[in-house]
């Protein structure tokens, strides 16, 4: 069990509270001028703070200039968020259909060859993005395949599994075969041990690999931006095209805000539902 905290805030000491703050100001710093911008009137260089806020002109705008764009239909937010739900769940599903029995395999399994697998399953995390994504489009082009939502999940699987992969075998590697073979030894069937042990016990490792390969796949620009074609719009894409031309307005910052939020909502939910006891006790009841 972990080890529950005992020390506040202010038991630490000066260089402690100072390192933590100066972390957590790395972290949110970046989002304090979106912040900022999305909710500004007017707000030009070389000003440091907006010269004209949203609430002195609440008369002629009633919400920010920046959400007023973002949540009507010109900016293609909804479509983008759409089709970046779409794309990450069909990504997640089917990583997951591939990468759990490999990962049984190369957990509990001695071959030939075993260690040149596992390097060649890394490489797409080795060779640049942008040669993937070349290659893909001239054999996606032949396969009428360029610009569809299957394109795109194909090409979203190229970066995930090896993640997934790796993710899975080590759940695998903490997990034994004393457990299953307990459940066999009293009678249990293939399917019972598959449904009532080793699927409780993989489930946390299951449900992070999952957040963690829907994260990837919807921030994914480049792979999109080839196969797409300009047809099929997401989160990264739109947001690229906002800020193509060096400016970050009100509009682009709102959009930016927007595509951060998948990410801030997954770590809630894997520091709410994910805790460090569940990958040792599994999901049981």
């Amino acid at each position: 069990m972990a080890r529950k905290a005992t020390n506040t805030f202010t038991h630490l000491s000066p260089f402690q509270r100072f390192y933590l703050v100066a972390v957590a100001a790395l972290i949110v710093g970046p989002f304090l001028p979106l912040i900022i911008q999305s909710l500004a009137f007017r707000w030009a260089w070389p000003n440091l703070l907006p010269t004209v806020w949203w609430m002195e002109q609440r008369e002629r705008s009633p919400i920010p200039l920046a959400w007023d764009y973002v949540l009507s239909p010109y900016s293609r937010v909804y479509e983008a968020t759409f089709n970046t739900m779409v794309i990450g769940i069909a990504v997640t599903v089917i990583c997951l259909a591939i990468c759990l029995p490999a990962a049984r395999v190369l957990a509990r399994e001695s071959f030939r060859g075993k260690n040149s697998f596992e390097f060649f399953l890394s490489l797409p995390l080795i060779v640049p993005e942008a040669a993937i994504g070349i290659a893909l489009l001239m054999i996606f082009i032949n396969l009428g395949l360029a610009g569809s939502y299957v394109g795109i999940i194909i090409a979203h699987l190229i970066p995930t599994i090896p993640y997934m992969v790796r993710m899975l075998t080590a759940v695998y590697q903490g997990l034994g075969r004393e457990f299953e073979e307990q459940a066999m030894i009293l009678g249990a069937s293939r399917w019972q041990i598959l449904r009532m042990v080793t699927l409780p016990m993989l489930m946390p490792g299951v449900v992070a690999g999952a957040l963690f390969t829907f994260l990837v796949s919807s921030n994914i620009f480049l792979l999109t931006f080839f196969l797409g074609q300009g047809k099929i719009i997401t989160l990264p894409t739109l947001l690229f095209s906002k800020i193509s031309g060096g400016t970050l307005d009100a509009s682009a910052a709102g959009i930016t805000l927007i595509v951060s939020l998948p990410g801030i909502i997954l770590l809630i939910i894997s520091e709410r539902f994910i805790k460090e006891e569940a990958f040792g006790k599994g999901f049981g009841n």
